[in-house]
């Protein structure tokens, strides 16, 4: 069935006329840390309460990183809106809060504004000389939206839309009809098929339904058919456009003659983002000798003790010039990245963190002290100790690094191997942590734990392995894997002789895992695989199984 040929088109602004991605992921990546400052953190939704299984990982990533998950960043298809939505669910009020407080970060980034692609002012202007009405409805502060509106293509929008509706003009965000409501009213038109809204996101598409007009989605994202077949199974639109020229098409359906007379170009389609690059040390082309024993590091790996962790770092690294390690500090010159050589520059100028680094949450305090003392062990024995005073404020609050770690350590139990954990923390807190996780606690799960505080030498010296492996009654060698989710980790096993299995939580892209393990003479080890999660870690374990059964294996 044709449509009827609009009298009232409105447009979402972020994402479908325009491009002011970099603003908006920058302002995202300022905010997320602030979660716990701002109480949100607790407002996150348990993982059993997503919608789906991607919004329940962005749960885990964001409560874990307190950053956005590499992927969105890599395909940029949601808005902040959605994000929102997926991790605080119907919370009112921690969207509001969240919001405001995207807002205030967004005042350091916004101006960045481009049309989303070619042409929008030509198509534009032909729609309105087609007696269409245009406006304009989003979720951007009003602020933010008038100063885009003054710049973008040189400032020659401002006059083609009959109205402007943002998220400061009403009370509720979308996916709350409101602001379609008030943008209907401004120009004098009730809700019927006449009106559309074309825009680029699910909430859009929800908002639209609930306003009662037309929805066509401007996939700007890029998402395949099948992803939004499944997106839209609950009510349908009008259209899906991957172009603006495409919207000319369906407009032509009800109106041939004025869309001929009117219609401009074509314009050149947008240009989907490069794909991302997967990590070469993939699960399905490693070649791994099948396990006879696993051994686990702890934090970040198996457990989740971040906020204790870094709380602690913050504490001590003032100190640094009390302990006479400011001096004892490597030479930029000798770091193994230009990016740890800037952090020893940064530490050495204003004993903390950069805040990149606090932000990122990616690396772990002995990496922290890898990378500031090298090989002076003395000065990290130092370091790890005064850490270890100040984590006694903080450490307490351990949770599973994935939901299912416990499920997949209980089934580990029924194959034919040993299970060990080893830390570099020490055992007063480690005990009190494994004790502690999940209220019931994971002590049953392993063979054998070694702390860092039961070996001289601490990880990346391969000592605790050595120790652990001796625990559990077998040699070192490559049927002893070591799973462990830092440099040091993969340090640490390549020196013991074991299998390295770098486990990938932060997710690094391919370009950063070349920079952490760059596989020169000064640093020379490399994981054997990759794995990105503990489901992969799993298939590849039964991988290994069945080529253990086989005869002659």
């Amino acid at each position: 069935m044709t449509a009827q040929f609009p009298k009232l088109i409105l447009f979402d602004w972020h994402g479908t006329l325009v491009d002011t991605a970099d603003a908006m992921f920058s302002a995202m990546a300022d905010m997320l840390p602030l979660l716990e400052e701002l109480g949100l953190v607790k407002a996150l939704l348990a993982e059993a309460d997503c919608a789906n299984e991607a919004d329940a990982r962005l749960v885990r990533y964001i409560r874990i990183f307190r950053r956005l998950h590499p992927r969105i960043l890599a395909e940029r298809r949601v808005s902040r809106t959605e994000i929102f939505n997926a991790i605080f669910g119907d919370n009112r009020e921690a969207k509001r809060i969240a919001h405001a407080a995207y807002n205030r970060c967004y005042r350091d980034h916004f101006g960045k504004v481009r049309p989303f692609q070619d042409g929008i002012f030509e198509y534009l202007s032909a729609l309105q000389a087609a007696g269409i009405r245009l406006g304009v409805a989003t979720n951007r502060s009003r602020e933010f939206l008038d100063y885009e509106l003054k710049t973008v293509d040189g400032g020659r929008w401002q006059t083609l839309f009959s109205t402007t509706v943002c998220a400061d003009d009403v009370s509720e965000y979308k996916p709350e009809p409101e602001m379609l409501e008030r943008a209907m009213a401004d120009v004098g038109e009730r809700a019927g098929e006449h009106v559309w809204y074309v825009a680029d996101s699910i909430v859009d598409m929800q908002t639209a339904k609930n306003a009662g007009i037309n929805a066509v989605f401007y996939n700007g994202g890029f998402w395949e058919v099948p992803a939004l077949r499944l997106a839209f199974s609950g009510y349908k639109t009008l259209a899906v456009i991957n172009s603006f020229d495409e919207l000319f098409d369906v407009l032509a359906e009800s109106a041939p003659d004025i869309v001929s007379r009117v219609r401009p170009g074509p314009f050149k389609p947008p240009e989907p983002p490069p794909p991302r690059i997967e990590p070469d040390w993939h699960p399905a082309v490693a070649r791994l000798s099948t396990p006879d024993v696993i051994l686990f590091d702890w934090h970040a790996t198996l457990v989740d003790t971040l906020d204790a962790m870094y709380h602690a770092v913050d504490d001590m690294l003032p100190e640094l010039a009390e302990l006479g390690l400011l001096k004892r500090l490597v030479k930029p010159e000798d770091s193994r990245s230009p990016e740890d050589a800037k952090l020893v520059e940064y530490v050495q100028s204003f004993s903390r963190l950069h805040p990149k680094v606090r932000a990122d949450r990616k690396i772990s305090r002995t990496d922290i002290f890898e990378v500031l003392f090298g090989k002076d062990e003395e000065a990290k024995r130092i370091a790890h100790k005064a850490f270890n005073h100040h984590y006694r404020n903080h450490y307490g609050e351990v949770e599973p690094f994935e939901p299912q770690v416990r499920a997949m350590l209980k089934s580990l139990r029924l194959l034919p191997l040993k299970v060990g954990v080893i830390t570099n923390r020490d055992r007063e807190f480690f005990e009190h942590e494994l004790s502690a996780v999940e209220g019931t606690g994971w002590s049953e799960l392993f063979d054998a734990d070694v702390c860092g505080d039961d070996t001289p030498l601490r990880k990346p010296h391969p000592d605790q392995l050595l120790l652990a492996a001796e625990k559990v009654g077998a040699a070192p060698g490559l049927n002893v894997w070591y799973v462990g989710d830092s440099t040091t980790d993969i340090v640490a096993a390549k020196r013991a002789g074991m299998t390295a299995v770098f486990f990938n939580g932060a997710l690094w892209d391919l370009p950063w895992l070349h920079k952490i393990f760059p596989g020169t003479q000064a640093h020379p080890h490399r994981p054997d695989v990759v794995v990105n999660d503990f489901s992969e870690f799993w298939a590849l374990v039964l991988a290994c199984e069945r080529h253990r059964q086989k005869p002659g294996s």
